[in-house]
């Protein structure tokens, strides 16, 4: 199944097009250029590949949690490229996709519980807990919560050891109780996993343009940033 995968959920911008297993991915740190970024490189990606828009089977994106800002960008960005070329959008878990992406350059990891976190600001974190057994779907319900309330959680839910961090969220003191074995706080989320992950699910978890909706767990914040955005 041909898949291009798009993800500017953070401080990152990616795009990787996977092939029957073989993958080609642009990625680049741009905190702020995403929206200048992003065409280009899927314009290379499927250049590099030797294919066109049109002669993929799907797209995938990171639905979140993650920046607003950056979950508006890959979101509609995918969006008008599936109405272009009358493509279906798998939609992926940027915690799953972190975690994916830990394991992959960290193989040591395979057999214990990622637990990936993401800076929420406002002093909380989204979060997952995530296994190689089923990369795509989490233990527990994705949240954002303080990190108090997160080790409190994970503490209390028997996850399989041993338990490994991911993602810059684990920079917050209320995190350092829980007995990790291993952390990577600078472990950012690669389109390479999006696609990866995108491909072990299927067209079954495919969702038209128009279905397609980003996850931003935090409703209210974004409630807030919608209303000053229409007012301007």
């Amino acid at each position: 199944m041909k898949i291009l995968a798009l993800d500017t959920t953070s401080g990152s911008c990616s795009v990787a097009l996977s092939d029957g297993g073989l993958v080609r991915e642009q990625f680049v740190a741009a905190e702020r250029d995403h929206t200048r970024r992003l065409l280009p490189m899927v314009d290379q990606v499927l250049a590099g590949s030797g294919l066109k828009l049109g002669e993929l089977d799907a797209l995938a994106v990171s639905r979140g949690p993650g920046s607003f800002t950056g979950l508006r960008i890959a979101i509609s960005t995918a969006q008008g490229l599936a109405f272009a070329a009358n493509l279906p959008v798998i939609p992926v878990s940027s915690l799953a996709a972190l975690a994916a992406g830990a394991r992959r350059m960290h193989p040591e990891w395979a057999g214990g519980t990622i637990v990936a976190a993401l800076d929420a600001r406002m002093q909380q974190v989204y979060w997952g807990a995530y296994t190689a057994a089923s990369p795509g779907e989490g233990l527990l319900p994705e949240a954002v919560q303080n990190p108090e309330e997160v080790a409190a959680v994970v503490a209390g839910a028997g996850l399989a050891d041993p338990l490994y961090g991911a993602g810059p969220g684990w920079h917050y003191a209320g995190l350092s109780g829980l007995p990790v074995a291993a952390m990577d706080l600078n472990c950012p989320i690669h389109a390479q996993d999006i696609a990866n992950l995108a491909a072990g699910s299927g067209l079954a978890a495919a969702v038209s343009a128009e279905e397609l909706e980003p996850l931003y767990l935090r409703d209210e914040v974004t409630w807030k940033k919608r209303q000053k955005i229409r007012s301007q």
